[in-house]
């Protein structure tokens, strides 16, 4: 059975619907082809499920720190993790619900179920019938990478999926992974009660940051008690059912660490290689990744990918920006690049690091001349006020130009205060744009303007 379409959407995800809603309201006949849970990762693996157990974390941490507050606890702060699941996967479901309903509405637009598999650039086969098209839109997303470590394939693992259905607190966690994945998860079950192992093969955590952001993120998760073993080469795992071994044979000297649990946080891969891509003409690099012009369009004319299928980000708010610039291009008339986004994303410990634009390590590999202005959280009135004094804000400015260049906050509501930075360097405004502005007392934003107005020369 053949079916005909004007535009055929691959994948559910964060791009996917937004677009799909967009190419129906043109009067386009539009296909939505998702062959397993509507929303993607963010919904459904991701943000909105980890999220709301770094919150069932957060509430456990401070029921601890309660007497901190003058406020009394009557018994020991426990978690409860089957109740913890279902407060999590109620919220993951109830967003999944509404993507749902809101495809289901949508003008001109069909949800199809199963997996798409490319037979020609103008066609997909979905079962038995063949769906075919003018425009393609690929938002496949991605999953997380199960490395080849010897033993791997006779112990159970987890991932950043399978350790979401947990129901019960694993005694000793094992994470193999420092990088932003790894350190959210760590804190999470450290305060739900685990003991927490990282095991890293670099040398450093974080090492897209500056050395001193890495190092105060450490310093953090270290005074919760987290155990770290970095530069651990020649990873192995070992063992059964609530008994793990990694073992880094080329450490010095060699680390073995046993466990009940091991989580494998070493990063993420395309879901590209079951597509049919090939039968496509759509180039991929070495990794898998499709590759993209400024436009997110592929190699191949009326064949787009968006999300983090095409390498050029791995986030939701990267994927939504892919759908807003495939569809201003294709609908809009507008030429909106991806090139024009100021990278920004943000690791969710407690505090958390938000960070946007250059590290000061970037900046000057790039040979620029700029100012530095940092101020630890201990001296913001608000961060005092809540008890949250953690961390410290940086803001790098580029000193020919008076333009900011990048910020990194490390604290309490860093997240939300670092947009207050953001969309004036989008602006492309002067850093006294920030400085001239009267902020609302008592709030930590209200203190970017101290921060730049003690900038000093960073030699």
């Amino acid at each position: 059975m053949n079916q005909r379409f004007d535009a055929v959407v691959i994948g559910a995800g964060q791009a996917g619907p937004p677009l799909a809603e967009r190419l129906g309201k043109s009067g386009r006949k539009v296909a939505v082809i998702e062959r397993k849970l509507v929303g993607g990762t963010c919904v459904n693996t991701g943000c909105i499920p980890t999220k709301a157990m770094v919150a069932s974390a957060y509430v456990a941490q401070m029921g601890r720190r309660a007497s901190d507050y003058g406020v009394l606890v009557q018994s020991e702060v426990r978690v409860d993790m089957q109740r913890v699941w279902e407060r999590t996967q109620g919220i993951s479901g109830q967003s999944r619900s509404s993507v749902q309903k809101w495809l289901d509405g949508m003008q001109n637009v069909s949800l199809l179920r199963g997996q798409a598999v490319f037979e020609s650039p103008r066609s997909v086969r979905l079962g038995d019938a063949l769906i075919e098209a003018d425009e393609f839109f690929i938002n496949v997303g991605g999953r997380a990478i199960v490395p080849d470590f010897p033993g791997i394939d006779t112990v159970p693992y987890l991932t950043n999926t399978s350790i979401l259905a947990l129901r019960e607190l694993p005694r000793h966690l094992v994470i193999i992974g420092g990088s932003y994945i790894g350190l959210e998860f760590g804190q999470m079950f450290r305060r739900f009660g685990s003991e927490v192992t990282i095991v890293e093969r670099g040398d450093r955590l974080l090492p897209r940051e500056d050395p001193e952001v890495s190092a105060a993120v450490v310093d953090i998760l270290r005074k919760e008690g987290i155990a770290f073993h970095l530069s651990a080469e020649c990873i192995e795992v070992h063992g059964k059912e609530d008994d793990v071994r990694v073992v880094a044979r080329c450490a010095d000297p060699r680390l073995e660490v046993h466990g009940t649990h091991v989580l494998l946080a070493v990063g993420r891969r395309p879901n590209t290689d079951d597509l049919g891509l090939q039968n496509a003409g759509v180039a991929t690099d070495e990794r898998g990744y499709i590759t993209v012009d400024d436009q997110c369009r592929t190699n191949m004319k009326g064949i787009w990918a968006l999300g983090d299928c095409n390498g050029k980000g791995a986030f939701t708010h990267t994927s939504y920006n892919d759908f807003e610039i495939v569809a201003a291009n294709v609908l809009d008339g507008e030429p909106r690049r991806i090139s024009d986004r100021i990278n920004a994303y943000a690791l969710y410990i407690d505090p958390p690091l938000a960070r946007i634009g250059l590290t000061e390590q970037e900046a000057r590999k790039q040979g620029r001349k700029i100012e530095v202005g940092v101020r630890p959280m201990t001296r913001v009135g608000r961060a005092v006020e809540r008890g949250e004094t953690l961390g410290f804000m940086k803001v790098i400015v580029d000193a020919d130009t008076q333009q900011l260049l990048g910020a990194a906050i490390l604290g309490v509501n860093g997240d939300e205060v670092i947009h207050s930075l953001l969309d004036v360097m989008y602006a492309k405004a002067p850093y006294r744009t920030v400085t001239h502005a009267m902020h609302i007392h008592p709030t930590v934003a209200e203190l970017l303007p101290t921060v730049l107005q003690d900038l000093h020369h960073a030699s």
